[in-house]
């Protein structure tokens, strides 16, 4: 019986997947999380990073040409999360580039895609958020690292760390840049959660980083 018992247990524990494999909808792109990550739709973010109305012509062609999913590792999982969690928290999206966007896609372009890092771009956000006099969401920022990605076939890319504070937390974000060969598709994954939960997690920020990939497609 108690054979029987360990085998049962080894069978449901191979039966349990330790990772959920994601690919953007265009196969190009590649990345795993964590099964106990809990898949999110995106939708919500996509509008609140665009500013677009969800019934305006923008928000339509937007949805044409980004791809983007979530994953939240919270008991409690939200969208919501994105910009404020104690667990870590997956943005992924993939952009298809119009001709106009194609000619202004620089490192730096890829490092600010999503939240402002570059010392022009953080302080054009400063300077908006003074003329609405609100406080900015966003300040401290402290860079933790930026690495240049060279990779294979003339895709480049970076990868950057650094800290926001964000009301009254700090937040630690991992993001990852890659602008395509072709110079076609811009694919980014943005990791957060507060600083102290990086400071412990930050193996399994690396893994997931890691494994945020290009895939070469037949043809």
């Amino acid at each position: 019986m108690a054979a029987l018992i360990t085998a049962v247990l080894a069978l449901s524990a191979c039966g349990q997947p330790e990772f959920t494999y994601v690919r953007d909808k265009g196969g190009t792109t590649y990345f795993k999380v964590p099964a106990s990550f809990t898949q999110l739709d995106a939708y919500p973010i996509e509008l609140y990073l665009s500013g677009d109305h969800p019934g305006s012509q923008a928000a339509l062609l937007r949805a044409q040409r980004v791809w983007s999913t979530a994953f939240d590792q919270s008991s409690d999982p939200s969208v919501n999360h994105l910009l404020g969690s104690a667990e870590p928290f997956v943005y992924a999206t993939v952009h298809q580039l119009t001709e106009d966007q194609r000619d202004g896609v620089s490192l730096d372009r890829l490092r600010d895609f999503i939240l402002p890092v570059t010392d022009e771009v953080r302080a054009a956000y400063l300077q908006q958020a003074l003329q609405t006099g609100r406080p900015p969401m966003f300040s401290g920022f402290e860079p933790l690292s930026d690495e240049v990605l060279t990779l294979d076939g003339g895709a480049r890319g970076v990868h950057v760390r650094f800290n926001y504070r964000i009301g009254a937390d700090i937040q630690t974000f991992d993001h990852t840049a890659i602008l395509d060969e072709r110079g076609a598709t811009v694919s980014v994954m943005l990791i957060g959660c507060q600083a102290n939960c990086y400071r412990t997690r930050s193996g399994e920020f690396d893994r997931i980083a890691s494994s945020f990939k290009l895939l070469r497609l037949p043809g």
